[in-house]
């Protein structure tokens, strides 16, 4: 492992927070395509089968926030566990219901309450953050190795949920899904050690992070992102459907997943200079700008090509925004913060299936991809309309300038 990273693991506690993230994020690639393949094959009801999924994300993006603010003031233990069992209790109720065939209404109904699973993305970013809390290249390292790690669950998560829902039984993709985010969550609550401390109300956590106007822009370009996300899974498979190699869509989409992995690994030991929010926004156009060749691609390895060189975009900007948030939303507030950031891309996978879905039926795989061409577009659009507010000198916030003199005047 390169030196950087290597210095980042040398906290104490952080192999095993990082370890424990990796096992609770597995959920965020295999619920929503576990459900789909489950649905499928129980009912053969497509529609049905992508209604269920876009209702779980759009009902993350509903709570998620709120659980995270729910962390910041009480604690990751507190509150993690609770709302683990109720998004558990929620999946094993949609589990029944299509197994036993009850009707639709019962699997929205619990679908709707896997809302309460928690960001543990964001959990194990707030950890990095509090141990890094000084050194702003180590803190750029450990989100690089967290971008990594989302990565690795977008690679394997898919196709392992897939796997055991068509060789085991259907239930079973979204069955491990829970086990995992049983497993993660326990584990890293568990790891007192590491854990932030929680700010209650009266010590400057008042009110939603999402009042930030810089956190507002990020969230908004993220909605479109998620619009791209949500659209290339929907439009490759649709792709790979009309090419004769259906199967084929898993690797191709690893191939994306794969392409944002490197990136973020090299991201995370260069030595960055100049600002932020200028990053970002190259960032972001540049996703724009790798919609163009998907709508060129005329077979499998050169829409395989097109998205590698398109997710290569994807890590780097996703580390520049947790940077970003963590500049423009109090201490106090960085965990709800930064599911906010996961809600914009909830939002816009929704958004993206849907739009993509409907654009498939109507005039063909190939034209789907003008639907992440149009959302790269706006998401660019969003990113200069906003970057004033990033760029501005972010206020005095409680627990960063302040604790930045008062360690100054300790060492002094």
């Amino acid at each position: 492992m390169p030196s950087p990273y290597r210095a980042i693991f040398a906290a104490p506690g952080a192999k095993q927070f990082s370890a424990a993230g990796l096992l609770g994020r597995m959920p965020l690639s295999m619920m929503g395509i576990g459900i789909v393949t489950m649905m499928s094959l129980i009912t053969g009801r497509y529609g049905l089968a992508g209604a269920l999924s876009a209702t779980c994300a759009l009902s993350a993006a509903a709570i998620g926030p709120q659980i995270s603010r729910l962390v910041d003031r009480y604690g990751q233990r507190r509150v993690l566990r609770p709302a683990t069992l109720v998004t558990v209790a929620a999946v094993l109720g949609l589990l029944l219901c299509a197994q036993q065939g009850f009707p639709d209404w019962t699997l929205f109904v619990f679908a709707a309450g896997t809302g309460c699973v928690p960001s543990v993305g964001s959990m194990v970013r707030s950890r990095w953050a509090e141990i890094h809390r000084g050194s702003p290249r180590d803190l750029h390292t450990a989100y690089a190795w967290e971008s990594i790690v989302d990565e690795v669950c977008f690679i394997f998560g898919p196709i392992l949920s897939i796997g055991l829902s068509t060789v085991w039984f259907p239930e079973a993709g979204p069955l491990f899904a829970a086990v995992f985010l049983v497993a993660g969550v326990y584990w890293l609550t568990s790891q007192r050690a590491t854990e932030p401390v929680p700010h209650p109300r009266g010590h400057g956590s008042g009110g939603t992070a999402l009042r930030s106007g810089g956190l507002q822009v990020l969230v908004a370009a993220f909605v479109m992102v998620g619009t791209i996300f949500g659209t290339i899974d929907v439009v490759t498979v649709a792709f790979a459907r009309e090419q004769g190699h259906q199967g084929a869509a898993s690797v191709v989409l690893a191939v994306y997943a794969l392409g944002s992995c490197l990136a973020g690994a090299v991201f995370g030991l260069l030595r960055l200079k100049g600002s932020a929010p200028k990053r970002w926004l190259v960032g972001v156009c540049a996703m724009a700008v790798s919609m163009i060749p998907l709508q060129l691609a005329g077979n499998l390895p050169l829409l395989a090509v097109a998205l590698f060189a398109a997710g290569l975009f994807i890590a780097p900007t996703m580390i520049t925004t947790m940077a970003l948030v963590e500049q423009h939303v109090p201490r106090t507030q960085l965990t709800e913060g930064m599911t906010w950031i996961s809600t914009g891309l909830a939002v816009g996978v929704a958004l993206g299936s849907s739009a993509a879905g409907w654009v498939v039926d109507a005039h063909g795989a190939q034209a789907g991809y003008l639907v992440s061409a149009g959302a790269g577009t706006l998401a660019a659009a969003v990113a200069f309309l906003g970057y004033r507010r990033l760029n501005r000198p972010v206020p005095q916030r409680e627990g960063r300038e302040t604790d930045g003199r008062s360690e100054q005047q300790h060492v002094a």
